[in-house]
Order: structure tokens, then C-alpha cells, then sequence
């Protein structure tokens, strides 16, 4: 396996607000990751105290590669509409999804109140759309991408149940989220984001993927790299604050990340196989998710993108800790394999703040 290791002084024009200091994590602790322990995993980045600690690249990548978030975009998703709702473009998540759309004027499959439909459904994946990706039950996104416009496809969606009332998981529910930033704030996405979150950050290298209309695509197939992963992560952990400014609101945060909606039968780190571990069940915000690692030892509660594959952005609180995964496991069990190397490598050696 191809090793490449950065260290600050090639990296000034990635690190920017970020500092970075020698690594603190014992080299036996990383040393079963260098050596090929873990093949499915292409980079890490650690930060502790908004410090970079440690990263490493895998597989050719490296730290200037752009590598597919995939769904840990929703993610980004959800902190862009916190930002359109502080700067006032959107009243509240309680609006109306479709009030946000004349351009299209009807709609179809108008069954079981979907006009009734909020924001906050599609936040909670609760938009009651007749789709279901987190089994493969009934996965809409790849008739979505069969279309030119995926915003229209997805407000046409047929319905299964009243909306806020059935959890179930979709990519058309953020593509609807991103229509409506585009709708409020007249402007496009990709300049919105620019403007409000990934400007200010020092985030200038990445690729959207958009339909045919230009319509971005915000549920994932977003390309960015791994440092500027572990810098969404610092702005969650730092409540919204960059450089002692505010980017988006700690209200938003609090209340994105919160656990709303326990996911049945579901734990990252079950699926993960780590031993010495007591798994918990998984949660899910407004497009984040919350679960905690549960030892003998230790127990911290874990903030957390994700995205098929392994894309991770990991905040634990406790720790003022983010670590940042990208992989290449897509549909297979080995892609929650970053929650054993975060359990057994990471957090056993970090102290509190």
C-alpha cells in the first residue's frame, strides 16, 4: 500500500485557519493503519484543540486529492439551510416545502397531505416519500439521476405516508433542501455556499456534481478534501464559530445535531465488528447523526456524517476532538471499520479538555 504523509509545511495553502502540531497519538497506536491493517480506508485527519494531530493518505491519495464525500454531504446540506434561516431568507423550518416552488406549478402525487409537508420533514427524513435507501428497499436516487431535472423528479415523488410521521431514508429529501436555499436566497447553491460557508472556512478546492438543469446535487457526489472534511467538523464542534466568527449559528447546531429519531436495529459500531465494545444504537438529526462508543474504559458520544464507502466527519465533544475518514468500502460492512480504528487507535489516548 502506497503511504503519503504531509506535514505542515506542505500543506499551508490546505491548513488555512487551521494550525497544526506534532502528532500526539503514540506510533503504535497508528501503526496497524500504516501497515495495511485497514486497505478499505484512504486518508485520516485528526484535529484536537483545533489543532491538526495526525493525518495520513492511502491508496494515491493525498492531501490535495478531492475524494467523494458521498451522503456525508447531506451533512453540509443541513448546516447550509441553518445558515439560509440565520441570514433570513427562510423563516423557519416550519415553512411549507411547497410553497418554495411556483416554477413548476402543479405537482403530482399529491396523495396523504404532501402539500403539508415542512422543512423539517425533509431535515428528519420524514418527508413520507414512497422511497427507502437505507435498505435498498426502494431506492429513488438512481431513477433520480435518469432525469434532467432532479428537483422536479424529486418534488414528484410519489407518497407512503403522511409526512412527519415514518422515518425513512432518501437522496431526494436534501435535493429538495438545496431547491429551496436556491428558491429563498435567489441565487445558486453553489454560489451560496461559496459565499456563506466554504469562503470564509478557506475551503476553495472542490466539485459539485449538478443534473443536466444545473441544479446541484446536495445529497452527495460532492468532492472535497480530507482537511477540509475535519474543518466542517471543527465548525460543529466549535458551535458554528470559525476564526472567532460565526458562520452559523450555535441555535443551528444544537438543534441539527441533536438526536431526534432513534434508527431500529442499527449500530455503526456493531456493524463494525470492534471487540471490546458495547454497541449503541445509532440516532438521527437533521442530517446528522449521534451514537456513543461505550467501553469498559470510556464512553463519548460521537457527532457524525456519513457516507457509503466510509466518509466520516466525526465530532466527539468530550475530547474537542474531530477526525475525518474517507474510504473506499462502498456497500459493504468494512466501511464502518473507521469506528474500530477511532475506538481502538484514536480515542483510548486522548485526554479531555
Amino acid at each position: 500500500m502506497k503511504l503519503v504523509f504531509y506535514v505542515a509545511v506542505l500543506l499551508n495553502i490546505s491548513l488555512v485557519g487551521v494550525s497544526q502540531q506534532k502528532n500526539v497519538l503514540p506510533d503504535t497506536a497508528m501503526q496497524a493503519i500504516e501497515k495495511g491493517k485497514y486497505p478499505n480506508i484512504d486518508g485520516i485527519v485528526v484535529a484536537q484543540h483545533n489543532k491538526i494531530i495526525y493525518q495520513h493518505y492511502f491508496n494515491g491519495l493525498t492531501a490535495t486529492s478531492l475524494h467523494d464525500t458521498r451522503s456525508s454531504f447531506k451533512s453540509i446540506t443541513s448546516l447550509l439551510m441553518g445558515i439560509a434561516i440565520d441570514k433570513g431568507y427562510i423563516k423557519s423550518v416550519n415553512e411549507k416545502v411547497y410553497t418554495f416552488f411556483p416554477q413548476y406549478g402543479s405537482f403530482k402525487n399529491l396523495e396523504h397531505n404532501k402539500l403539508d409537508m415542512t422543512i423539517q420533514n425533509l431535515l428528519e427524513m420524514k418527508a413520507g416519500f414512497d422511497c427507502e435507501e437505507w435498505n435498498s428497499t426502494k431506492d429513488c436516487e438512481d431513477e433520480m439521476e435518469l432525469t434532467n431535472d432532479w428537483l422536479k423528479f424529486s418534488l414528484d415523488l410519489p407518497m407512503a405516508h403522511k409526512p412527519g410521521t415514518f422515518w425513512a431514508y432518501n437522496s431526494s429529501a436534501p435535493m429538495i433542501i438545496g431547491g429551496i436555499i436556491e428558491s429563498a436566497t435567489k441565487m445558486p447553491l453553489a454560489t451560496f455556499a461559496e459565499t456563506f460557508l466554504f469562503k470564509p472556512l478557506g475551503i476553495t478546492d472542490y466539485r459539485w456534481t449538478k443534473d443536466p438543469t444545473g441544479h446541484a446535487m446536495t445529497a452527495g457526489s460532492f468532492y472535497m478534501k480530507p482537511i477540509d472534511m475535519a474543518k466542517i467538523g471543527m465548525l460543529v464542534l466549535n458551535k458554528g464559530m470559525w476564526q472567532n466568527k460565526s458562520v452559523v449559528s450555535r441555535k443551528w447546531i444544537e438543534e441539527s445535531t441533536k438526536p431526534i429519531t432513534k434508527i431500529e436495529d442499527f449500530s455503526n459500531v456493531g456493524i463494525s465488528k470492534a471487540k471490546n465494545v458495547y454497541p449503541q444504537p445509532t440516532y438521527y438529526g437533521y442530517y446528522w447523526y449521534n451514537e456513543k462508543m461505550l467501553t469498559d474504559h470510556f464512553g463519548y458520544n460521537v457527532v457524525f456524517s456519513s457516507g457509503n464507502g466510509g466518509q466520516y466527519f466525526m465530532v466527539i465533544a468530550d475530547l474537542d476532538l474531530v477526525v475525518a475518514f474517507t474510504g473506499n468500502s462502498f456497500g459493504s460492512w468494512k466501511s464502518k471499520l473507521p469506528f474500530e480504528v477511532l475506538i481502538k487507535n484514536i480515542l483510548p489516548y486522548l485526554k479531555k479538555k
